[in-house]
């Protein structure tokens, strides 16, 4: 009997909808952070997707240096809940190359992320994705998506 209980439980969890109104589980963002929220739409088959997240800040600089923010972004799970939620405590400085550029040249617009690796996370649209900066970071994200065929590789 124990056992039915939980598939049952299971079933139930899996078609459950997290509501947008329902952010109760996400706490708000602290002082001195932001909290961005993504809702994904559901697709047929979401282990198809992932999504990744790009951090960072949009600063005035020169065209040809490429540049980057120290920082990590960290997974951590909601006690209590077991969702997850995003979190970077702080940007560190920001570093890049130190190709000479001619001074009199206008600076532009750029969006400026964190170092490293892509920061990819399993596609769930039961769930929206809950992110908290530190205030004046900007959160953005792209959606990745494989082909649902898986390619032979040359035996060599």
């Amino acid at each position: 009997m124990f056992f039915c209980c939980m598939v049952f439980l299971s079933v139930s969890f899996a078609n459950f909808t997290f509501g947008q109104d329902n952010m109760k589980a996400f706490p708000p963002a602290g002082d001195g952070m932001a909290r961005f929220v993504l809702d994904l739409v559901e697709q047929d088959d979401e282990s198809l997707f992932k999504v990744e997240l790009i951090v960072g800040k949009t600063l005035e600089l020169d065209e040809a240096n490429r540049y980057f923010f120290a920082g990590s972004l960290k997974e951590e799970t909601i006690e209590g809940w077991g969702f997850p939620k995003y979190v970077l405590k702080e940007i560190g400085p920001m570093a890049g190359t130190l190709i000479a550029v001619d001074p009199t040249l206008p600076k532009v617009k750029r969006f400026i992320a964190l170092g490293g690796d892509p920061f990819l996370i399993r596609y769930n649209s039961r769930l929206p994705v809950v992110v908290y900066v530190p205030e004046g970071v900007e959160v953005r994200y792209r959606i990745w998506r494989a082909d649902p065929k898986a390619k032979e590789m040359e035996k060599r």
